[in-house]
């Protein structure tokens, strides 16, 4: 055997030996490489179910908030309507106040002094005998007793007017 065909084998073996050694180096970083490769797909599927956990919790709160915030508008809507309510009642009870205070004012200005008394109408016409004397007497108590006079008072005028009502049916 030669010398060159011993180098040939020698390096035939250095290089078989060089492939396998390579070979082997690739077959652990091949190994190495898909082990990474299934510790990221399950990282990937850990981040998958956190994404949807928390896509999922974040459409509950974002259903919540929407909620509330309904919610919220319709308390505030309600708030609203009351208090127009209350601003309106609160007027009305304000003009009937005003109403009742000068109804009050009204009533104290025509109102007979304290002890006077309003005159049963028959006292008017004491003495009066025929329909003529009758008539005379009224008209003479009206322009007396007459409202728009400044001793005028309606309760008096009333009691003249059922009075004479009563003694004209009389004297008919």
């Amino acid at each position: 055997m030669d010398q060159s065909a011993v180098k040939t084998d020698d390096m035939s073996v250095s290089l078989g030996q060089w492939c396998f050694h390579e070979t082997a180096v690739i077959e652990r970083k091949k190994q190495a490489l898909q082990r990474e490769k299934r510790e990221f797909e399950r990282e990937r599927r850990k981040f998958e179910r956190e994404k949807q956990e928390f896509s999922a919790i974040k459409s509950v709160e974002e259903q919540r908030i929407r909620k509330e915030k309904q919610l919220f508008e319709m308390k505030w809507k309600i708030l609203e309507e009351e208090l127009v309510k209350l601003a309106n009642e609160k007027s009305q009870v304000e003009k009937q106040r005003r109403f009742y205070d000068h109804v009050a004012a009204h009533e104290a200005k025509k109102a007979p002094l304290p002890g006077a008394k309003v005159v049963r109408g028959e006292q008017f016409f004491i003495g009066v005998e025929s329909e003529q004397s009758l008539k005379k007497r009224y008209k003479d108590l009206l322009k007396i007793y007459h409202p728009d006079n400044l001793a005028g008072d309606t309760d008096t005028i009333q009691e003249i007017n059922r009075e004479y009502d009563r003694l004209k049916r009389l004297y008919h």
